[in-house]
């Protein structure tokens, strides 16, 4: 039988669960930032989440997916419609103040943990998230809190804060996706202007952008684009690679030092929109920079504020980028939750076929839900292990960016160094395992699954992004192996192995935990002999070429982590309602997946070169 999923939210409990029994985040209310927080702030922030999600957000999940945006002529030039249902969710959250939530209170914010902010994002992240919330707005004003200047932060962050104004972020361009260094954009200085406007070092740009989400819309009066460029020299040539890159504001309309809108349309223009797989209900732009089209008063191009130093924009950026990462890690783990959830209720009322054995040979006998065939089973605890081992390590990221700002200086220090390396599967992991979530949902849907008649179609669909935006797989998988793991002598890898070791130590003294305690012992080891043996020639050319290998055999070891170290506080609570489906999903990844790491990492331990020395001519 499936285990009961009793109470009759599961996902809350589930969160409810990890956050106070496993995460103790009531321990986070001792800190001076947290004082006024409590057990029950922290529910009232949850259920209103909740509540929001379930009334504005959940209803129109299919309404945005078939009424995709679109651009009309309007008295500004083009303009994208998106349905009204999306207007209202907006306003609905940023009323809700959960885009400061983390925020000073002067600030007008809650001084929230990050941890339950996370949290609460994910109700929305599970009813739409087309939809979506405030993740990019979020992110760009967190990236003004922590480089830019006090006008910046008074003008640009404040009003985003708010929900007056919205955020993007501006990297990719047509030539160079992924490939920053190779970024075309070009940022002069304007004229006599330069020094002289209190939002900054001000700057005209030209060049074009695209993937842009939410880079045209009217759901807010100004939209504030965070845009990566680079300041030609005094012979008009740009700095090769990153080191040449910047960081600048180019707010849709100019705006004065007191955020007043100015009348003035800066020239940023839309280019088209992006018509995509899923997330359909999220705008996604090309946009042009300084092509003429909105000519602010002055020289030709768009008016821009330095961030930061020149130079410095990648650095400045990947504040933003890291912390929309773990967002999409919470959005691939929502959507793979969401799938779990349609596919199990579907399971327990399709009745079809009959038991195996002599008793299910009487066509007389009444047909049994399949939720009680042995291989949908399977497909069902696949999709529970997934989606809510993916939602654990979001949330043991939150609780680790929560120790870095708030810890002591040891336990500070070791929170950032998890987290560079943690960060990487913290955004690959779920997005691929929960993506083969939504794979099985619709196969458990049968015939049905395929059609849009029922929900898991779409949550495929949705979720099929994530393994490209925010950095593809591959980009990820470089970034762990090439970088993380080896970075500081491998410190960051040692201390996540003391971790684990220390996870296991615990488990091997609990009755029943002992054996999965020790397979995780053994694959830690072997994770361990192949990152070394990867490296053993210290040619980054042998090393890296199956970095996708070895990033998935490494997420496999943290995901068994997380499921154990779960399990320990599942454990400290004897006779609790959710821990027979807890302990079947542990079951599930260290029977069926924690053995798949042993073929991955195969080829990284012997450094197989099929792949490396493969002339694409043969293809």
């Amino acid at each position: 039988m499936i285990p009961s999923l009793e109470p009759d939210r599961p996902m809350r409990a589930t969160i409810d669960f990890l956050l106070h029994d496993w995460l103790r985040v009531g321990e986070l209310t001792a800190r001076p930032r947290f004082a006024e927080h409590s057990a029950e702030t922290f529910a009232q922030v949850l259920d209103t989440c909740e509540r929001i999600a379930r009334e504005k957000y959940a209803p129109f999940n299919r309404l945005v997916d078939t009424e995709e945006p679109r651009v009309v002529a309007g008295p500004d030039g083009e303009q994208v419609v998106l349905p009204r249902a999306t207007h209202e969710a907006w306003e609905a959250y940023a009323a809700s103040g959960m885009l400061a939530a983390a925020q000073d209170h002067e600030l007008g914010g809650m001084q929230l943990p990050y941890t339950v902010e996370s949290a609460a994002n994910a109700f929305f992240a599970k009813a739409s998230v087309s939809i979506g919330a405030g993740m990019l707005t979020t992110g760009n004003a967190n990236l003004l809190m922590a480089h830019g200047t006090a006008a910046q932060k008074a003008v640009f962050a404040a009003n985003e804060f708010s929900g007056r104004w919205s955020g993007t972020m501006c990297l990719s361009e047509p030539q160079a996706g992924s490939s920053l260094s190779d970024v075309a954009t070009r940022a002069v200085p304007d004229g006599d202007e330069f020094e002289a406007d209190p939002l900054g070092p001000r700057f005209r740009l030209r060049g074009n952008k695209m993937w842009i989400s939410a880079g045209e819309h009217e759901l807010t009066e100004n939209i504030i684009h965070l845009v990566l460029a680079k300041i030609p020299g005094p012979d008009g040539r740009t700095v090769p690679g990153t080191r040449g890159i910047s960081l600048f504001i180019v707010p849709k309309k100019l705006v004065d030092a007191e955020g007043r809108l100015t009348g003035e349309r800066n020239d940023v223009a839309l280019a088209g929109l992006n018509h995509k797989c899923g997330w359909r209900g999220t705008t996604n732009t090309l946009l042009n920079f300084g092509e003429g089209r909105f000519r602010p008063r002055g020289a030709p191009g768009a008016i821009g504020y330095l961030v930061g130093r020149p130079g410095e924009g990648l650095r400045c950026m990947f504040h933003m980028m890291n912390e929309a990462r773990i967002g999409v890690g919470m959005a691939a783990a929502m959507l793979g939750m969401a799938g779990f959830e349609a596919s199990l209720e579907y399971a327990r009322q399709r009745p079809q076929g009959r038991p195996v054995g002599p008793a299910g040979k009487d066509p007389a006998q009444p047909q049994i839900p399949i939720a009680e065939h042995a291989d949908v089973k399977r497909m069902l605890l696949a999709q529970k292990a997934y989606a809510e081992g993916a939602l654990a390590l979001e949330l043991y990221c939150a609780r680790l960016v929560d120790e870095q700002h708030t810890g002591a200086p040891d336990a500070s220090g070791e929170a950032a160094l998890l987290l560079e390396v943690l960060t990487p599967i913290a955004k690959s992991w779920p997005s691929e395992w929960c993506l083969e979530g939504n794979s099985l949902a619709i196969q458990v849907h049968g015939g049905y699954g395929y059609t849009r008649d029922f929900p898991v179609e779409q949550y495929w669909r949705d979720q099929r992004l994530n393994m490209i935006h925010e950095g593809t797989h591959g980009i990820q998988a470089l970034d762990l192996l090439g970088r993380k793991v080896v970075m500081d002598g491998g410190a960051g890898l040692k201390l996540l192995a003391a971790r684990v070791s220390a996870t296991i130590e615990r488990a091997g003294q609990v009755a029943g935990l002992a054996e999965p305690a020790n397979q995780l012992a053994g694959a830690l080891q072997r994770l361990g002999a192949a990152t070394k043996s990867a490296w053993a020639t210290g040619v980054p050319e042998e090393a890296l070429a199956n970095a996708t290998p070895y990033m998935q055999a490494f997420g496999h070891v943290v995901l068994a982590w997380i499921w154990l170290d779960v399990m320990l506080a599942v454990r400290a609570r004897p006779g609790h309602p959710l821990a027979p489906g807890k302990d079947a999903a542990m079951r599930y990844f260290f029977a069926y997946e924690l053995p798949r790491i042993d073929a991955w990492l195969g080829v990284v331990a012997r450094r197989e070169a099929l792949v490396r020395e493969l002339d694409p001519a043969s293809l």
